[in-house]
C-alpha cells in the first residue's frame, strides 16, 4: 500500500484595491473617478468625506489592501476607515497594506484613519504617502493597538513595519518609519514599556506651529503620555497609553482643536 500523501491545504487570501478622484467643479466638490475590486471599498458622504472600508474583517499573511486618493486643486477632503482594521496572527506570509494620496494645489487632507489593532503573532508592511501640491496642507493621525484589553488580549510576538512619508513634490516634509517586533514589546526603557497603545499625529501647514499652545494644554489625560513640537510648517504629536481607550478620548480631542470640527461621523466616540 502506497503512503498518503500530506494534504495541501490552500488559504484564501484577500485581495482589496479602491481608489477615488476629486476636484472642483463650478464652486462645488465632484466625484470624477471611483474604482474598487475584491475587498476594499470606498463610500463618498455628502461630496466632503471619503470612508475607505475592508470588507474581508481583517487581515493577515499574504492579504493584500490598497487604498488611493486624489483630490484636485482646492478641493478639501476628509478621509478615514469606517472601522478599525485588524491584523491577525498569521501563519505564513506577510500582509501588505499601502496607502497613497495626493493633494492638488490648495487643497487640504484630513487622513484620520482609526485604529490598527494587532494580535498576537501578527505580520504585517504598511507603506504611506502623502503628496502635497503647491500651498497644500495635510493633518494626518495613525493608532496602533496591541491587541483588545477588554478581551484579556495579550501580544508576545508581533512583526509589523509601518512606513510613512509626507512630502510635497519630491522635497520629504515629514517621515515616520516604525517597527514593532518581539524586542519591542519588552518592558525596557528601548521599547514600549508598559505601553499598549501608540499614535502620531502630523499637520503639515504654514501655521501649524500656531496651534502648539492649544494642543499642550489639551493633553490633560492621566492615562496618556503625550508630548507635541513644532517646527516651520510642521506640529508633531505623540501619543502612549496602556490601553486604546483612553489613548483613543485624548487623540478626538486634539483633533477635534486641530479641525476646529466634529470628528468624521464614523468615529462614533
Amino acid at each position: 500500500m502506497n503512503a498518503l500523501s500530506p494534504i495541501q491545504i490552500q488559504l484564501e487570501r484577500s485581495k482589496g484595491h479602491a481608489r477615488a478622484s476629486f476636484a472642483l467643479r463650478d464652486g462645488k466638490i465632484r466625484l470624477v473617478d471611483l474604482a474598487q475590486r475584491g475587498s476594499a471599498k470606498a463610500i463618498v458622504l455628502d461630496g466632503c468625506e471619503t470612508v475607505f472600508l475592508n470588507t474581508s474583517g481583517g487581515l493577515t499573511g499574504g492579504d493584500v489592501l490598497d487604498y488611493r486618493l486624489s483630490l484636485g486643486e482646492g478641493v478639501r477632503m476628509t478621509a478615514t476607515t469606517q472601522t478599525a482594521e485588524r491584523v491577525y496572527r498569521a501563519t505564513d506570509g506577510v500582509a501588505q497594506i499601502s496607502v497613497a494620496m495626493e493633494v492638488g494645489a490648495g487643497g487640504h487632507l484630513d487622513w484620520l484613519p482609526q485604529e490598527t489593532i494587532l494580535f498576537d503573532r501578527a505580520c504585517a508592511r504598511r507603506r504611506t504617502e502623502i503628496t502635497l501640491g503647491e500651498g497644500a496642507s495635510c493633518l494626518t493621525a495613525e493608532t496602533v493597538v496591541l491587541g483588545r484589553a477588554a478581551m484579556g488580549e495579550t501580544v508576545k510576538t508581533l512583526d509589523f513595519h509601518d512606513w510613512r512619508m509626507i512630502r510635497r513634490g519630491d522635497r520629504p516634509l515629514h517621515l515616520e518609519a516604525l517597527r514593532l517586533n518581539d524586542a519591542r514589546l519588552r518592558p525596557s526603557a528601548a521599547g514600549l514599556a508598559d505601553a499598549r497603545a501608540l499614535a502620531t499625529v502630523v499637520l503639515v501647514a504654514p501655521d501649524a506651529a500656531d496651534a502648539l499652545a492649544p494642543v499642550r494644554a489639551a493633553l490633560t489625560h492621566e492615562d496618556v503620555r503625550a508630548a507635541a513640537s513644532a517646527l516651520p510648517g510642521r506640529l508633531v504629536i505623540r501619543l502612549l497609553a496602556r490601553d486604546g481607550w483612553p489613548l483613543r478620548r485624548q487623540l478626538a480631542e486634539i483633533l477635534t482643536c486641530l479641525r476646529r470640527a466634529p470628528l468624521p461621523r464614523v468615529w462614533q466616540i
